[in-house]
């Protein structure tokens, strides 16, 4: 165990992780003369031939496509993805920088493995056809070249597989890449606008639930200062042509307070709104009656 971990090499590796969009869909002549079309115009770029010539290249099939492990410079992979467009081609790329590792596989085929081509893998799973993404980190290591700070245009965080969360930049200019918001990223901000807004209808509604609580215990509170057993003797009004039977309406009201005094379920209030009411409507009706008598 101890030699396998001493013989365990990881360098970091420049990985371009690129694959046929709808290959799946293909007829099987289809798929086939597609991967050779790939093939072709991947073998045909300058980076790939150098890196090829020096040694400092790793190839990964992936039937659909593959990935290519630089291990020059950064540059390299973002070279190697400018790749002419073609109408009947459609591939989408995901490029990144991490720790990889060469090993050997079930049938004793060289592989690769690690980090920086399982996540160039999903940031490559984000893309739409066309599409050139980069992860954050190579974004910010390429924005040290002026030449390239004019391609990248960020686009935040998405989520990909187990949870993780990778930031994203679209690589792309008037000759390559696609300058459209990857489907990926507008379904995601479509389901958090959608729960930012059931967050917020969730909070009014317990704010709402909460003052209308605050509101009746309020009222509740108020009347139960108020006895249970409790009538209110409102003054009568004067209804006569003449209005001269004020007294008259002033005392049918004190005779049936007196009246409901004497009961003992009621209890009379002293100073009560009633009398109030009535002293009020009293002294209107004697100031009415001297003006008219002044007249």
């Amino acid at each position: 165990m101890a030699a396998s971990s001493s013989e365990l090499k990881v360098e970091i590796g420049h990985v371009l992780f690129v694959d046929i969009v709808g290959y799946s869909k293909l007829l099987m002549d289809e798929q086939t003369e597609q991967l050779q079309k790939l093939k072709e115009i991947v073998w045909a770029t300058e980076e790939f031939r150098r890196a090829q010539a020096e040694g400092k290249l790793l190839r990964l099939p992936t039937g659909d496509g593959g990935a290519l492990v630089f291990r020059n410079d950064l540059e390299s992979p973002v070279k190697c993805a400018l790749l002419k467009r073609h109408s009947e081609l459609h591939v989408r790329m995901g490029i990144h920088s991490g720790p990889v590792n060469e090993v050997t596989d079930l049938n004793a085929q060289a592989n690769i493995a690690g980090a920086g081509i399982n996540i160039a893998q999903r940031v490559m799973d984000c893309a739409d056809a066309s599409h050139i993404l980069l992860s954050r980190h190579v974004a910010e290591d390429l924005e040290q070249y002026p030449r390239w700070r004019s391609y990248l245009h960020d686009l935040g965080e998405c989520e990909v597989k187990h949870g993780v969360r990778i930031g994203l930049v679209n690589f792309y200019s008037e000759e390559f890449g696609n300058l459209a918001t990857p489907k990926k990223l507008k379904d995601l901000r479509k389901k958090r606008a959608r729960t930012r807004i059931v967050v917020g209808l969730s909070i009014a509604a317990a704010l709402a639930i909460a003052a209308g609580l605050f509101v009746l215990r309020k009222r509740s509170t108020s009347f139960a200062n108020i006895p249970h057993n409790s009538i209110a003797v409102l003054p009568f009004v004067d209804m006569s042509q003449e209005k001269d039977q004020g007294y008259f309406s002033d005392g049918i009201s004190e005779e049936l307070l007196n009246l409901l005094a004497k009961n003992s379920i009621f209890r009379k209030s002293r100073g009560g709104s009633t009398w109030r009411m009535c002293w009020k409507a009293r002294c209107a009706r004697r100031a009415t009656r001297c003006g008219s008598r002044r007249n």
